[in-house]
C-alpha cells in the first residue's frame, strides 16, 4: 500500500498522489556543453528514464539548460546550490523544476526570492537535504548524539518546506539523504509520518557500481515496499545511464514498472564451454535498444522472454519456459524457439540469431 501524497507534477511526470514511482539521473557533463548534455539525455530516455537533472553552478549554465530544455524529451531539473541568483536564471531559462538545499544558499529573503519567482513561473521544488550539508545546530547536535541523524535530516527538510510553506507554496518534494542505508530508512520513515509531500528518495554517495547498486537496491527495495517513494535516483560512480538501469531493475522487481526486456542467464560453471557472458550482455544490449525504438515510436509490444543458457543441465528445462533459447555446448550452442530446437548456431552467429527471432515473433 502506498503511502499517500500529494501530487506535485515536473513537466509533464507526476510525482505522488498515487502516480507511478518515477526514475530520474543527474548529468556527469559539463554544465556548459549542450550538445554533451542533449546527448546523455537522449541516452537516458531511450532505457526508460523519466526525469534529468543537472547542475546549474553559474548563470552560463542556466543560459546552456534552456538551450537543452528546446529539444528535452525528458523534463529538466535544475540542481543549485550557494547562489540564489543561478536559481532564478534556471527559472527564467524554462527549467521544469528546481532542486535546493535552501540551507546553502543564504539568508531568508533569498530563499524567498526564489520561492516567489518558482511561484510565478509553476516550478516545483524539491528541498534536498543531505547529512553533509545540515545546518551547523542540527549538525552539531546530531555528531554530539542529542539527536540522531535522521532526525537530524528530517527537521533540518521539514523546517526548509515551513519557509516554502509560508510563502504559500506547495508545489514541493522532499528528499533527506544519507550515505548510510540504515540512516536512509530512519529518515524516510520519519518523513513519511511527518508530511505528505511526494519523497524523492535513494542512497547519497552510494560508491562505484556494485557497492553503489547494492546499497541502492537494498534501501529503496525496503523503503517501496513499505509505501515511501514517489521518485528515486540511484546514485553511482559511473554513467547515469548505469543509474537509470538499476533503478528500472528495482521498480519492475517490485512490480512498479512494466517489464523490460525478459532475459534469463545462468550463473556459469566449470561445465560451461562458450563465452556466455558475452553472449548474454550482447543479446541483453541489443534487446534494450529495440526496446528504446518501439517506445519512442509508440509500439508497446511486449518483447519475448529470452534464455541464455551455458550446458545442458538447466539449459533445456529453461528452454521450454522460454519463447527463445539458447543452450550451450562445445563452442556453439542449440537454438529453440517457442520449445522446438531449431539446430545449432556458433557462438559468434548466436545473438544475431536470437534477434532475428525476437524482431519475428510478435
Amino acid at each position: 500500500m502506498r503511502c499517500r501524497t500529494r501530487e506535485v507534477t515536473v513537466g509533464k511526470v507526476p510525482m505522488g498522489g498515487g502516480a507511478p514511482v518515477s526514475v530520474q539521473t543527474m548529468s556527469n557533463v559539463d554544465p556548459h556543453d549542450a550538445a554533451g548534455i542533449s546527448a546523455q539525455i537522449e541516452s537516458c530516455a531511450a532505457l526508460g528514464c523519466d526525469l534529468y537533472r543537472l547542475t546549474v553552478p553559474d548563470l552560463e549554465a542556466a543560459k546552456v539548460l534552456g538551450e537543452v530544455k528546446k529539444t528535452s524529451p525528458l523534463p529538466l531539473i535544475a540542481d543549485i546550490h550557494f547562489d540564489y541568483r543561478c536559481a532564478l536564471a534556471a527559472i527564467e531559462a524554462g527549467t521544469d523544476a528546481l532542486r535546493l538545499n535552501p540551507g546553502n544558499i543564504g539568508s531568508r529573503d533569498r530563499v524567498q526570492a526564489v520561492v516567489r519567482a518558482a511561484k510565478a513561473k509553476k516550478v516545483p521544488i524539491r528541498i534536498g537535504v543531505n547529512f553533509g550539508s545540515l545546518e551547523r545546530d542540527l549538525d552539531v547536535a546530531a555528531r554530539s548524539g542529542r539527536i540522531t541523524v535522521p532526525e537530524a535530516l528530517c527537521r533540518s527538510a521539514l523546517g526548509h518546506l515551513k519557509i516554502l510553506e509560508d510563502e504559500g507554496f506547495r508545489d514541493v518534494v522532499i528528499s533527506a539523504k544519507a550515505s548510510n542505508v540504515k540512516t536512509t530508512l530512519e529518515s524516510y520513515r520519519l518523513l513519511a509520518e511527518r508530511t505528505d509531500c511526494p519523497l524523492h528518495i535513494g542512497v547519497t554517495e552510494a560508491g562505484t557500481f556494485l557497492p553503489g547498486a547494492v546499497r541502492n537496491s537494498v534501501a529503496l527495495g525496503i523503503l517501496l515496499s513499505e509505501g515511501i517513494g514517489d521518485t528515486v535516483r540511484v546514485s553511482l560512480t559511473d554513467r547515469p545511464e548505469q543509474e537509470v538501469r538499476v533503478g528500472m531493475e528495482i521498480l519492475r522487481s517490485l512490480g512498479l514498472k512494466p517489464d523490460g526486456p525478459a532475459i534469463t542467464s545462468c550463473p556459469t560453471c566449470g561445465r560451461t564451454k562458450v563465452n556466455l557472458f558475452r553472449v548474454a550482455s550482447e543479446v541483453e544490449e541489443r534487446m534494450e535498444a529495440l526496446a528504446a525504438e518501439r517506445r519512442k515510436a509508440g509500439d508497446a509490444t511486449e518483447l519475448p522472454h529470452v534464455a541464455v543458457m551455458g550446458c545442458v543441465v538447466n539449459g533445456p528445462g529453461e528452454a521450454k519456459g522460454a519463447d527463445i533459447a539458447l543452450c550451450g555446448g562445445l563452442g556453439e550452442f542449440i537454438l529453440f524457439v517457442k520449445g522446438e530446437n531449431k539446430g545449432k548456431v556458433s557462438e559468434k552467429d548466436a545473438p544475431g540469431k536470437v534477434m532475428e527471432h525476437v524482431v519475428s515473433l510478435r
